[in-house]
């Protein structure tokens, strides 16, 4: 069975984003999958739940944990539409992800690139496949709209 792109799956990270945004949570969203089939979806929803830890790669992880019955999570892939946090990179590399790929960058927070070279730490137990850049100016553009919004309500 032919393997379905990146770009198709980062397109589902991007819907779940959107979602995010019209709650009006800053509009990020992943999925994960595992053999071609999406094993769990989320966006933020750190406002809504009063959740610092409610975002949408924690919330992923979450339910896909339930759905395969257990906390390690290989041979999966992570999609998510903004490079991840410090928190979040933690989580993905405790749950075993085998793969990671976000979308667009986060030069204040982001955790796998930007801030820390996630893949060049050699104390980590676990080694992590990265790639980014996919449907970039999208996702990009969602959170650039977004927070220029929240600008202008002000």
């Amino acid at each position: 069975m032919a393997g379905f792109s990146d770009a198709f799956f980062m397109q589902k990270a991007l819907d779940q984003a959107n979602f995010a945004y019209e709650k009006d949570e800053v509009p990020v969203g992943a999925i994960l999958v595992k053999n071609n089939e999406v094993l769990s979806a989320a966006h933020n929803l750190s406002i809504t739940k009063n959740d610092p830890s409610a975002h949408a790669e924690i919330l992923c992880l979450k339910e896909a944990g339930k759905v395969l019955n257990n906390y390690r999570l290989i041979g999966t892939t992570l999609y998510v539409t903004l490079e991840p946090c410090m928190m979040c990179a933690g989580a993905i590399i405790h749950a075993r992800i085998s793969r990671l790929v976000y979308a667009t960058s986060d030069e204040k927070t982001g955790f796998i690139n930007s801030r820390n070279n996630l893949a060049s730490n050699e104390w980590l137990n676990h080694k992590l496949d990265i790639s980014s850049g996919i449907l970039d100016r999208e996702c990009s553009e969602l959170i650039k709209s977004f927070f220029k919004d929240k600008r202008s309500k002000c």
